[in-house]
Protein backbone atom coordinates (compact mmCIF):
# COMPACT_ATOMS: atom_id res chain seq x y z
CA UNK A 1 0.00 0.00 0.00
CA UNK A 2 2.78 2.14 1.02
CA UNK A 3 4.71 1.82 -2.49
CA UNK A 4 1.44 2.11 -4.37
CA UNK A 5 0.90 5.40 -2.65
CA UNK A 6 4.19 6.35 -2.86
CA UNK A 7 4.11 5.97 -6.99
CA UNK A 8 0.89 7.77 -6.86
CA UNK A 9 2.09 10.42 -5.37
CA UNK A 10 5.58 10.93 -7.42
CA UNK A 11 2.84 10.20 -10.99
CA UNK A 12 1.59 13.60 -9.72
CA UNK A 13 4.66 15.60 -9.07
CA UNK A 14 6.14 14.25 -13.02
CA UNK A 15 2.67 15.24 -14.41
CA UNK A 16 3.10 18.82 -12.65
CA UNK A 17 6.04 19.45 -13.69
CA UNK A 18 5.61 18.28 -17.46
CA UNK A 19 2.14 19.83 -17.49
CA UNK A 20 3.96 22.81 -16.05
CA UNK A 21 6.93 23.15 -18.41
CA UNK A 22 4.85 22.51 -21.81
CA UNK A 23 2.11 25.16 -21.07
CA UNK A 24 4.47 28.09 -19.97
CA UNK A 25 5.91 27.83 -23.81
CA UNK A 26 2.45 28.66 -25.05
CA UNK A 27 2.17 32.31 -25.89
CA UNK A 28 2.63 35.04 -23.07
CA UNK A 29 0.71 35.86 -20.82
CA UNK A 30 1.80 39.84 -20.21
CA UNK A 31 0.83 40.46 -23.30
CA UNK A 32 -2.45 38.55 -23.60
CA UNK A 33 -3.24 40.35 -20.53
CA UNK A 34 -2.60 43.54 -22.00
CA UNK A 35 -3.65 42.90 -25.73
CA UNK A 36 -1.74 42.65 -29.01
CA UNK A 37 -1.20 46.99 -29.00
CA UNK A 38 0.71 46.93 -25.54
CA UNK A 39 3.79 48.36 -25.92
CA UNK A 40 6.79 46.28 -25.01
CA UNK A 41 8.12 48.38 -22.21
CA UNK A 42 4.42 47.90 -20.54
CA UNK A 43 4.44 44.48 -21.62
CA UNK A 44 7.82 43.99 -19.69
CA UNK A 45 6.15 46.02 -16.46
CA UNK A 46 3.45 43.66 -16.50
CA UNK A 47 5.78 40.31 -16.46
CA UNK A 48 7.52 41.75 -13.66
CA UNK A 49 4.46 42.32 -11.94
CA UNK A 50 3.18 38.68 -12.88
CA UNK A 51 6.59 37.43 -11.51
CA UNK A 52 6.97 36.31 -15.10
CA UNK A 53 10.60 38.02 -15.25
CA UNK A 54 12.10 34.85 -12.61
CA UNK A 55 13.29 32.03 -14.01
CA UNK A 56 10.72 29.15 -14.92
CA UNK A 57 12.31 26.79 -11.50
CA UNK A 58 11.18 29.46 -9.38
CA UNK A 59 7.79 30.23 -10.93
CA UNK A 60 7.24 26.27 -10.86
CA UNK A 61 8.18 25.91 -7.27
CA UNK A 62 5.89 28.63 -6.49
CA UNK A 63 2.82 27.66 -8.63
CA UNK A 64 2.91 23.77 -7.45
CA UNK A 65 3.35 25.17 -3.56
CA UNK A 66 0.52 27.09 -3.81
CA UNK A 67 -1.30 24.61 -6.03
CA UNK A 68 -0.65 21.58 -2.91
CA UNK A 69 -2.77 24.25 -0.23
CA UNK A 70 -5.26 24.60 -3.38
CA UNK A 71 -4.42 28.04 -4.23
CA UNK A 72 -3.85 28.33 -7.97
CA UNK A 73 -3.08 31.62 -8.26
CA UNK A 74 -5.14 34.46 -10.76
CA UNK A 75 -6.85 34.52 -13.63
CA UNK A 76 -4.77 36.20 -16.05
CA UNK A 77 -8.06 37.46 -17.98
CA UNK A 78 -11.16 38.08 -15.49
CA UNK A 79 -8.73 38.40 -12.45
CA UNK A 80 -10.64 36.17 -10.48
CA UNK A 81 -9.29 33.77 -7.72
CA UNK A 82 -9.09 30.55 -9.77
CA UNK A 83 -9.35 27.73 -7.19
CA UNK A 84 -12.65 28.50 -6.21
CA UNK A 85 -14.06 28.48 -9.27
CA UNK A 86 -12.01 24.99 -10.45
CA UNK A 87 -13.84 23.43 -7.01
CA UNK A 88 -17.05 24.58 -7.96
CA UNK A 89 -17.18 23.36 -11.36
CA UNK A 90 -15.08 20.42 -10.30
CA UNK A 91 -17.83 18.96 -7.93
CA UNK A 92 -20.15 19.24 -11.10
CA UNK A 93 -18.06 17.13 -13.28
CA UNK A 94 -17.62 14.52 -10.57
CA UNK A 95 -21.94 14.60 -10.03
CA UNK A 96 -21.53 13.59 -14.10
CA UNK A 97 -18.77 11.36 -14.31
CA UNK A 98 -19.90 9.52 -10.68
CA UNK A 99 -23.28 9.03 -12.31
CA UNK A 100 -22.52 7.76 -15.56
CA UNK A 101 -20.19 5.05 -14.15
CA UNK A 102 -22.73 3.35 -11.91
CA UNK A 103 -25.24 3.53 -14.81
CA UNK A 104 -22.48 1.84 -16.72
CA UNK A 105 -21.85 -0.67 -14.29
CA UNK A 106 -25.60 -1.85 -13.55
CA UNK A 107 -26.58 -2.03 -17.18
CA UNK A 108 -23.35 -3.95 -18.21
CA UNK A 109 -22.65 -6.56 -15.36
CA UNK A 110 -26.10 -8.15 -16.22
CA UNK A 111 -26.02 -7.73 -19.76
CA UNK A 112 -22.37 -8.92 -19.47
CA UNK A 113 -23.07 -11.91 -17.82
CA UNK A 114 -26.30 -13.14 -19.33
CA UNK A 115 -24.25 -12.50 -22.88
CA UNK A 116 -21.83 -14.66 -21.60
CA UNK A 117 -24.66 -17.25 -20.47
CA UNK A 118 -26.43 -17.40 -22.96
CA UNK A 119 -23.54 -16.76 -25.60
CA UNK A 120 -24.91 -19.98 -27.75
CA UNK A 121 -27.95 -18.57 -28.02
CA UNK A 122 -29.77 -16.47 -30.09
CA UNK A 123 -30.51 -13.21 -27.06
CA UNK A 124 -26.59 -13.69 -26.42
CA UNK A 125 -25.43 -12.94 -29.40
CA UNK A 126 -28.26 -10.06 -29.81
CA UNK A 127 -26.56 -8.72 -27.10
CA UNK A 128 -23.21 -8.96 -28.16
CA UNK A 129 -24.10 -7.08 -31.42
CA UNK A 130 -25.63 -4.48 -29.70
CA UNK A 131 -22.51 -3.66 -27.56
CA UNK A 132 -20.67 -3.83 -30.61
CA UNK A 133 -22.45 -1.13 -31.83
CA UNK A 134 -22.82 0.85 -29.24
CA UNK A 135 -18.96 0.75 -29.04
CA UNK A 136 -18.80 2.83 -32.32
CA UNK A 137 -21.33 5.32 -31.06
CA UNK A 138 -19.58 8.39 -29.77
CA UNK A 139 -20.99 10.11 -26.74
CA UNK A 140 -21.94 13.40 -27.69
CA UNK A 141 -24.17 11.61 -30.89
CA UNK A 142 -25.69 9.78 -28.23
CA UNK A 143 -26.19 13.04 -26.47
CA UNK A 144 -27.90 14.56 -29.12
CA UNK A 145 -29.99 11.94 -29.91
CA UNK A 146 -31.26 12.01 -26.38
CA UNK A 147 -32.31 15.69 -26.93
CA UNK A 148 -34.11 15.25 -29.59
CA UNK A 149 -36.48 12.82 -28.62
CA UNK A 150 -37.17 12.91 -24.57
CA UNK A 151 -36.37 16.79 -24.74
CA UNK A 152 -37.65 17.87 -28.37
CA UNK A 153 -40.42 15.61 -29.60
CA UNK A 154 -41.18 14.19 -26.29
CA UNK A 155 -40.35 16.70 -23.69
CA UNK A 156 -40.00 14.65 -20.69
CA UNK A 157 -36.78 16.51 -19.91
CA UNK A 158 -34.77 19.59 -20.21
CA UNK A 159 -32.29 19.71 -22.72
CA UNK A 160 -29.75 21.23 -20.78
CA UNK A 161 -28.74 23.47 -17.97
CA UNK A 162 -27.88 22.23 -14.06
CA UNK A 163 -29.10 22.45 -10.49
CA UNK A 164 -27.27 22.67 -7.86
CA UNK A 165 -28.47 19.29 -5.74
CA UNK A 166 -28.59 20.80 -2.31
CA UNK A 167 -31.14 23.44 -3.42
CA UNK A 168 -33.10 20.91 -6.00
CA UNK A 169 -32.97 17.95 -5.33
CA UNK A 170 -35.51 16.16 -7.98
CA UNK A 171 -34.58 19.19 -10.28
CA UNK A 172 -30.92 17.90 -10.20
CA UNK A 173 -31.75 14.39 -11.03
CA UNK A 174 -34.41 15.31 -13.79
CA UNK A 175 -31.59 17.75 -15.36
CA UNK A 176 -29.03 14.87 -15.21
CA UNK A 177 -30.82 11.80 -16.77
CA UNK A 178 -30.43 12.65 -19.79
CA UNK A 179 -26.18 13.65 -19.45
CA UNK A 180 -26.19 10.57 -17.27
CA UNK A 181 -27.82 8.56 -20.28
CA UNK A 182 -25.50 10.00 -22.60
CA UNK A 183 -22.10 9.15 -21.14
CA UNK A 184 -23.15 6.03 -19.39
CA UNK A 185 -24.86 3.95 -22.64
CA UNK A 186 -21.87 4.26 -24.12
CA UNK A 187 -19.64 2.83 -21.83
CA UNK A 188 -21.72 0.29 -21.09
CA UNK A 189 -21.53 -0.84 -24.39
CA UNK A 190 -17.51 -0.98 -24.06
CA UNK A 191 -17.97 -2.65 -20.45
CA UNK A 192 -20.24 -4.89 -21.47
CA UNK A 193 -17.83 -6.77 -23.73
CA UNK A 194 -15.24 -6.89 -21.24
CA UNK A 195 -17.59 -8.66 -18.62
CA UNK A 196 -18.55 -11.07 -21.14
CA UNK A 197 -15.13 -12.36 -21.68
CA UNK A 198 -14.22 -12.63 -18.27
CA UNK A 199 -16.78 -14.52 -17.20
CA UNK A 200 -16.71 -16.97 -20.45
CA UNK A 201 -13.07 -17.26 -18.90
CA UNK A 202 -14.82 -18.22 -15.56
CA UNK A 203 -17.32 -20.59 -17.18
CA UNK A 204 -14.72 -23.00 -17.85
CA UNK A 205 -12.83 -23.46 -14.85
CA UNK A 206 -12.75 -26.85 -12.74
CA UNK A 207 -14.37 -25.21 -9.27
CA UNK A 208 -17.68 -23.99 -11.23
CA UNK A 209 -18.31 -27.47 -12.48
CA UNK A 210 -18.02 -28.35 -9.16
CA UNK A 211 -20.01 -26.20 -7.87
CA UNK A 212 -22.45 -27.05 -10.64
CA UNK A 213 -21.71 -31.10 -9.62
CA UNK A 214 -23.13 -30.10 -6.06
CA UNK A 215 -26.72 -28.93 -7.53
CA UNK A 216 -26.10 -25.38 -8.20
CA UNK A 217 -27.35 -23.90 -11.39
CA UNK A 218 -25.17 -22.19 -13.66
CA UNK A 219 -25.96 -18.80 -12.71
CA UNK A 220 -25.96 -19.31 -9.33
CA UNK A 221 -22.82 -21.11 -9.40
CA UNK A 222 -21.47 -17.76 -11.23
CA UNK A 223 -22.72 -15.29 -8.24
CA UNK A 224 -21.80 -17.42 -5.96
CA UNK A 225 -18.46 -18.69 -6.74
CA UNK A 226 -17.38 -17.29 -10.27
CA UNK A 227 -18.12 -13.37 -10.10
CA UNK A 228 -15.91 -12.47 -7.64
CA UNK A 229 -12.57 -13.91 -9.61
CA UNK A 230 -14.84 -12.46 -12.49
CA UNK A 231 -14.52 -8.95 -11.64
CA UNK A 232 -10.52 -8.51 -11.01
CA UNK A 233 -9.97 -8.03 -14.90
CA UNK A 234 -13.10 -6.16 -15.34
CA UNK A 235 -11.58 -3.39 -12.45
CA UNK A 236 -8.75 -2.62 -14.60
CA UNK A 237 -11.54 -1.23 -17.68
CA UNK A 238 -13.61 -0.21 -14.95
CA UNK A 239 -10.52 1.98 -13.97
CA UNK A 240 -9.43 2.89 -17.76
CA UNK A 241 -13.40 3.84 -18.41
CA UNK A 242 -13.53 6.38 -15.22
CA UNK A 243 -10.71 8.06 -16.86
CA UNK A 244 -12.64 7.75 -20.43
CA UNK A 245 -16.27 9.42 -18.94
CA UNK A 246 -13.95 12.40 -16.91
CA UNK A 247 -12.42 13.37 -21.16
CA UNK A 248 -16.21 12.45 -22.59
CA UNK A 249 -17.18 14.74 -19.79
CA UNK A 250 -15.74 17.89 -21.73
CA UNK A 251 -17.60 17.43 -25.17
CA UNK A 252 -21.12 16.33 -23.12
CA UNK A 253 -21.21 19.31 -20.88
CA UNK A 254 -20.75 21.31 -24.06
CA UNK A 255 -23.92 19.28 -25.35
CA UNK A 256 -25.92 19.97 -22.17
CA UNK A 257 -24.53 23.24 -21.26
CA UNK A 258 -23.91 22.00 -17.73
CA UNK A 259 -21.07 24.05 -16.54
CA UNK A 260 -18.50 21.77 -15.71
CA UNK A 261 -15.10 21.79 -15.67
CA UNK A 262 -14.64 20.34 -19.13
CA UNK A 263 -16.63 23.44 -20.13
CA UNK A 264 -14.66 25.65 -18.37
CA UNK A 265 -11.63 24.34 -20.03
CA UNK A 266 -12.42 24.58 -23.57
CA UNK A 267 -13.56 28.55 -22.41
CA UNK A 268 -9.41 29.11 -20.90
CA UNK A 269 -8.68 27.59 -24.24
CA UNK A 270 -10.15 30.14 -25.93
CA UNK A 271 -9.40 33.11 -23.68
CA UNK A 272 -5.50 31.74 -23.82
CA UNK A 273 -5.55 32.13 -19.88
CA UNK A 274 -2.15 29.75 -19.38
CA UNK A 275 -2.87 29.71 -15.58
CA UNK A 276 -6.34 28.39 -15.43
CA UNK A 277 -5.61 25.89 -17.98
CA UNK A 278 -2.71 24.73 -16.08
CA UNK A 279 -4.71 24.28 -12.99
CA UNK A 280 -7.33 22.26 -14.97
CA UNK A 281 -5.08 20.08 -16.95
CA UNK A 282 -2.73 19.29 -13.48
CA UNK A 283 -6.26 19.02 -12.00
CA UNK A 284 -7.55 15.97 -14.24
CA UNK A 285 -4.09 14.29 -14.15
CA UNK A 286 -4.01 14.27 -10.55
CA UNK A 287 -8.06 12.32 -10.88
CA UNK A 288 -6.29 10.05 -13.62
CA UNK A 289 -3.80 8.99 -11.20
CA UNK A 290 -6.24 8.67 -8.03
CA UNK A 291 -8.45 6.55 -9.86
CA UNK A 292 -5.71 4.07 -10.89
CA UNK A 293 -4.10 4.29 -7.39
CA UNK A 294 -7.83 3.54 -6.16
CA UNK A 295 -8.28 0.70 -8.60
CA UNK A 296 -4.47 -0.82 -7.32
CA UNK A 297 -6.43 -0.94 -3.22
CA UNK A 298 -9.67 -2.39 -4.39
CA UNK A 299 -7.70 -5.25 -6.09
CA UNK A 300 -6.30 -5.71 -2.56
CA UNK A 301 -9.50 -6.27 -0.75
CA UNK A 302 -11.24 -8.30 -3.82
CA UNK A 303 -8.14 -10.56 -4.39
CA UNK A 304 -6.44 -11.95 -0.78
CA UNK A 305 -3.12 -13.60 -3.33
CA UNK A 306 -2.13 -10.54 -3.75
CA UNK A 307 -1.99 -9.32 -0.03
CA UNK A 308 0.77 -12.08 0.44
CA UNK A 309 4.45 -11.01 0.13
CA UNK A 310 6.56 -12.90 -2.28
CA UNK A 311 9.97 -13.48 -1.76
Amino acid sequence: MLRRLLIFLAGIAVASVVVFWLLSGIGDPARIRLGLGATDESVAAMRAQMGLDRSLVTQYLDWAGGAIRGDFGVSYVSDAAIGPQLFDRLAVTLWLVFGAMILSILIAVPLGMAAAMWHRRWSGTLISGIAQLGVAVPAFLVGFLLIAVFAVKLGWFPSGGYVVPAQDPLGFLHRMVLPWLSLGLVQAAVLTRYVRSAVLDEMGQDYLRTARSKGLTPWQAMIRHGLRNASIPVLTVIGLQMITILVGAVVVEQVFVIPGIGSWLVDMVGNQDILAVQAIVITLVAIALLVSFVVDVIYLLVDPRLRVRRS
